[in-house]
């Protein structure tokens, strides 16, 4: 099987070409751009493309590739809302994704996120490079003995919840489904959290259920002083709604690695660009908001993970026994 894959990153070569040589049916050609209607083209010759959390898989990228022979999508992320799944399913083009490479790596960013924010340690990093060790404008919260409110309990926010519970927190949850392993977490409805909670961390899916669930209505239920976490998907939370909150004073700090229109963004270097939008600039203009750049899953374990699920994706397909689990279905 041959492999375009697209949007290529230094890190990523490295990853998956340490885990290539024990796939011998698998050849990986890199790119460094990613995948457009335009260069969709060029994936004629290959049966499969490989693509990232905001490459554009839309319907009208996949008839291109489908048109050019593409047989299967593999996405090296565990989302998939970037992707036209019914779209595929019509085309016959399989997608694949990685459910689980590392959850603790994200729910370690995270908390890294709610204590950095809360301890304002970018601010007191940039105040002693220029020798100013006035601290001022530092003061933080102690976590232990806080309730920690995590949004969806899926294995990054039960990895979060077992952070919490480490920092000696009070662990409440909401979500749908409960997880039997979290035998020390209490679930409670929406209000109760975000009413209950001084540090609340976002760990579920983007939904239409859980498009903007951040919005004016949850933020004034929630507790003044509030610190807010997210490293799931910009779009569950309203971002004017957001910044309305943190103008009025109501959260403590806010720790975000995904936000709203983050997508020509994410990865890339644009320090001689002109935005076009305001919405970074309006959120770093805080001094209490902390922005990373959707970089929760970057660790060495992860991406290795991330490789060998994906080509483990590919050589399933090539023997002909599809990694269910990790096959992504249109949703009823």
């Amino acid at each position: 099987m041959k492999i375009l894959f697209y949007d290529t990153k230094k890190y990523d070569k490295e990853s998956f070409d340490k885990v290539l040589p024990k796939y011998e049916d698998i050849e990986i050609e890199y790119v460094d751009s990613d995948i457009s209607v335009r260069n969709a083209v060029y994936a004629k010759g290959f049966e499969a493309v490989c693509g990232f959390v905001s490459s554009d898989f839309s319907g009208k990228v996949i008839d291109v590739l489908a048109d050019n022979g593409v047989k299967i999508i593999l996405l090296r992320c565990a989302g998939f809302n970037n992707v036209d799944i019914s779209r595929a399913k019509e085309r016959g083009v399989l997608v694949f994704r990685v459910p689980g490479y590392s959850p603790e790596a994200v729910a370690e960013h995270a908390m890294a996120l709610a204590l950095a924010s809360n301890r304002h340690i970018h601010k007191g990093y940039i105040k002693v490079r220029e020798n100013n060790f006035s601290l001022v404008g530092l003061t933080g919260l102690n976590f232990f003995k806080k309730t920690a409110g995590i949004i969806g309990t899926g294995k990054i926010g039960a990895a979060m919840c077992r952070i919490c519970k480490g920092f000696g927190m009070r662990v409440i949850a909401y979500d749908i489904y409960q997880n039997p392993d979290l035998d020390f977490v209490e679930y409670v409805d929406l209000d109760t959290l975000l009413a209950e909670s001084d540090l609340i961390s976002l760990h579920c899916p983007l939904t239409d259920d859980s498009y903007h669930m951040i919005n004016s209505e949850t933020i004034n239920k929630m507790k003044d002083n509030v610190v807010l976490v997210n490293t799931s998907r910009g779009a569950l939370i309203d971002t004017e709604d957001l910044i309305k909150g943190i103008r009025q004073h109501k959260f403590h700090s806010v720790g975000l690695d995904v936000y709203e229109e983050e997508t020509a963004n994410v990865f890339e270097n644009r320090e001689d660009d002109i935005m076009e939008t305001s919405i970074t600039s309006r959120l770093l203009s805080f001094p209490n908001v902390i922005v990373t750049s959707h970089q929760a899953f970057l660790t060495e374990e992860a991406l290795e993970a991330i490789s060998y699920t994906t080509l483990e994706n590919a050589q399933s397909y090539i023997e002909g026994h599809v990694i269910k689990q990790n096959l992504v279905l249109p949703q009823k």
